[in-house]
Parts: structure tokens; sequence; C-alpha cells
């Protein structure tokens, strides 16, 4: 049995922790947050839940396709749509897609499920990663593998310069910001969802009422990289300019919204990914997530996290 630390407790840290637990070895998973979910997070008002990071799920992997029938047989996860809105200035269209899920209960619900009977350590930063000759230690203590399951440039803040997956982990993120916006009452035109284009502020918009299934009156408004970059350290004073360009996009009530929150994503998606799906060097130290893939999506890193997590059963065998 190999022990193995697994250094983030989004999704693909903990879907790679449970396929090293599922064979045998002893995992430990820490993670800076209070609750396992990552950038899969939610906040609560007045006791409604509303996804403030990841926005929706697609169904493309038979592995993921397993996972979530038995989320939806449960109760956790429902399909939402199939059409979202483009708008530009010019204009909007409403275009068919692939099936979007959505989870009554918020999307970390989902991680927080499949996180239920790992060893996993809130609020429990990690400091230093480091190889050496008998392997990689994290804080000093050491383990036979390390997995490294955040964006890039949160891992290489703990490695050394020159160490492999230091170098290969090099995708330096965009950050967004996430604006949830409510009102007493509905006004605009049923939209699930829009993905706006060719506008300096906003890049998508989500109607969380369509998305949990209550109809709330309630917005999230997904900021663009260049509005985010003027606000990261004072997200809140984005609310004005983001609410006056989520006016442009959607026929909101002319009133001031009720609820007014915005979230900071220094690191809310990659700019330009991996073609691997997984890193893993011969040092033991591996990284997973998102950014490794085709596209970064809520799919991408399961499946990240579950090929690394049997490519390390593999090796430790």
């Amino acid at each position: 049995m190999a022990r193995v630390v697994v250094v983030g407790a989004g999704l693909s840290g903990v879907v790679c922790a449970r396929e090293l637990v599922a064979h045998g070895h002893e995992v430990v998973v820490r993670d800076t947050g209070r609750r396992p979910g990552g950038r899969m997070a939610l906040r609560r008002h007045d006791g409604r839940v509303v996804d403030i990071g990841a926005s929706y799920f697609t169904v493309r992997d038979d592995a993921f396709a397993a996972v979530v029938d038995d989320w939806e047989l449960r109760g956790l996860a429902r399909p939402w749509t199939d059409r979202f809105t483009t708008w530009t200035p010019s204009g909007r269209e409403v275009k068919p897609g692939p099936l979007r899920w959505a989870a009554p209960d918020g999307l970390r619900s989902l991680v927080e499920d499949l996180a239920g009977r790992l060893d996993v350590r809130s609020a429990a930063p990690v400091g230093r990663v480091e190889v050496g000759p008998e392997g990689p230690s994290v804080d000093g203590e050491r383990a036979d593998a390390v997995v490294l399951a955040m964006p890039d440039p949160q891992a290489r803040r703990l490695l050394e310069p020159g160490t492999p997956a230091h170098d290969v982990l090099d995708d330096p993120y965009e950050p967004a910001l996430a604006l949830t916006a409510g009102w007493d009452e509905r006004t605009w035109p049923d939209e699930d969802g829009i993905f706006v284009g060719d506008h300096a502020d906003l890049a998508w918009v989500a109607d969380d009422g369509l998305r949990r299934g209550d109809r709330a009156p309630v917005l999230v408004a997904h900021s663009t990289a260049g509005r985010a970059e003027q606000h990261l350290d004072d997200p809140a004073s984005a609310a004005g300019p983001m609410l006056a360009a989520l006016r442009e996009v959607v026929e909101v009530p002319d009133t001031e919204p009720s609820l007014v929150h915005v979230q900071r994503w220094t690191f809310s998606r990659p700019a330009h990914g991996h073609d691997a799906t997984f890193h893993l060097g011969d040092d033991g130290v591996g990284a997973c997530g998102d950014a490794w893939g085709p596209t970064s999506s809520v799919e991408t890193a399961y499946v990240s996290g579950r090929s690394l997590g049997l490519a390390l059963v593999e090796r430790l065998a």
C-alpha cells in the first residue's frame, strides 16, 4: 500500500483520490478551503443556493456518464437545457447544443458527494512540495506520490523551479468575476444562459432561477478577463460596471437589485491548456485538472483526475 497526498479538493483531486483509495492506497487530500469543491463553488443567499463558479456540466465520457446517471437517480443532478442564446451588439440568437446539467443543491454538492468517504483535510494549506532521492514530500512529510490538483500558477508556487512539474505547469490562467444579482420579481424573457460576444465586460450570463428550477429572479454574470483584471484588489467595485453591462444584455428591472455580490476568481480558466490529459513525472509528482484536456470544463477535470489516478495505480502496483 502506497501513501499519496493529493493537494486540492476540487473535482479532479477528489476523483483521483477515489481511484487510488479504491485500489487500496492510503490517500490524504489537503485543501486550503473549508469544504471540497474548488471552483465548483456556491454561495447561499437567504438560504438559497447560487452557483458562483462553474455554471453547468456536459457529458461525453462513458465513465463520467455512469457517475452522472447515479447522481440523477439520487436527485443530486438534473438535466437543465440544450439551448443557449448567443448575444452580440448586432443581435441575439438561440442555438442548440449538448445537454447541460445542473445540481439542485449547487455543483459543489456533487464534489462533496464523491469526497464523502475520503480523508479530506480542509483548511489545511500546503507550503512546499519537494523532490528528493527517496521521492516527493509535502511540507517535509514523505509520500510515495504527490498530486497537484489546482490551477497551474497555484501549483507552481509549491514547487522548486527546474523540477519537471514546475516547468510543465506553464498556463497562466485568466481571471474572472462572477456577479450575482437578484430582484424581487422576474421581468425578463426566459433564456437559460447567454454567451456574450464582442463585449468588454461580460462573457456569460446564467439564469439561476431556471438553472435551479425554482424560477427565482436571480442572474449570475461572468466577466471578461479584461474587466476582472481591473478589480482583483477590490471585486466589489466591479458591481456597478457589470450591472450596467448586464442591463445591455438582459431586460432586468430598472430598479436596483436587492441582491448584489461579486466573487473574485483570480485563476478562473486556463489561458491555453495542455494537450495531455495529466502530468506524471518520474519523480512521483503528478498534476491534473480542467486545463488538462481539449477544453476547460467540469468533465475535463473529471477525466483528468481519473486518468491520473489510474496511471498512479499502475505505477504503484
